[in-house]
């Protein structure tokens, strides 16, 4: 049952309708799980902005996928995601399943919080994500045909959604990943214009990569009138993050799943067939 009314035993799925989000809820309807999804624009709204939406949410919750909009890594992220562990907690949530980031170190804070909270845990601690070429912000640039991106030389294994949610979603509903903290990324790492060149070839396009500065680069943002947070997240990660801290691959999916995780090669192929990157006419 997807946001209906109070539903004893449901899991509180935040960020419902993002990329991870939206698979986590899908894996859980499909294994019969009733499920409320949080956004702001569900039958019983939830916005991390709005606290006072927060009880309703949680009513007759048993566990919550805490997927924080924008990023944990935002000025304020902590103190929310404290404030928001303590309401959840109050109104008997046993399980929580923290999407965090990894190499981040306000992450990391937010990770503590949720090991402290009293209440059963799991941590799915992920880099970046494949579909940001395909259902995030450099989406356009591939339609454009040309990706400008900073730090374009710095390997990084992207990881597939599809492997965060089959993590999250198992780890709501499975005890044995109670305590568990799963660094996820995909087989090999691959750099941004290695990554571009692999999406070039499964569409059969000619997309360039072009290196620039973080200066050029939020201005390019900001000519494309990305939201001012959003543009300021993305110049924090890409002047941080990537600096070849999380260069290395990690063996979260194969603990968890049993399985080597996706390869950005089979994510390429399947998105380019379904013709999100194809130019419209």
């Amino acid at each position: 049952m997807t946001n209906s009314t109070a539903t004893k035993h449901c899991t509180l799925v935040t960020g419902g309708t993002g990329k991870t989000g939206s698979r986590v809820a899908a894996r859980l309807e499909q294994a019969g799980q009733p499920i409320r999804i949080g956004s702001r624009s569900a039958q019983i709204p939830f916005s991390w902005a709005d606290r006072d939406t927060w009880p309703s949410a949680l009513a007759d919750v048993h566990a919550v996928y805490v997927a924080f909009q924008p990023d944990l890594a935002v000025p304020g992220a902590p103190e929310t995601l404290r404030a928001f562990t303590t309401a959840a907690k109050q109104s008997g949530v046993r399980k929580l399943v923290l999407l965090s980031g990894r190499g981040e170190p306000e992450a990391a804070e937010c990770e503590e919080i949720v090991r402290k909270s009293g209440l059963d845990w799991t941590i799915v601690r992920c880099g970046f994500f494949a579909q940001n070429f395909s259902e995030g912000a450099f989406t356009d640039y591939i339609l454009a045909g040309e990706v400008a991106l900073p730090n374009g030389d710095v390997p990084e294994p992207f990881v597939h959604a599809d492997d965060i949610a089959d993590v999250a979603a198992l780890a709501l509903t499975e005890d044995r990943h109670r305590g568990e903290v799963y660094e996820l990324t995909g087989p090999r790492a691959l750099t941004f214009a290695e990554a571009v060149a692999e999406i070039a070839e499964a569409t059969g396009r000619d997309i360039a990569f072009i290196p620039v500065s973080r200066t050029e680069f939020v201005a390019a943002l900001t000519d494309y009138q990305v939201p001012a947070d959003v543009v300021s997240l993305l110049d924090y990660l890409f002047g941080t993050i990537l600096d070849g801290r999380n260069s290395k691959t990690a063996d979260g999916v194969q603990r968890a799943l049993g399985r080597e995780p996706k390869d950005f090669t089979e994510y390429a192929r399947e998105t380019a067939a379904t013709g999100v990157w194809n130019i419209q006419g």
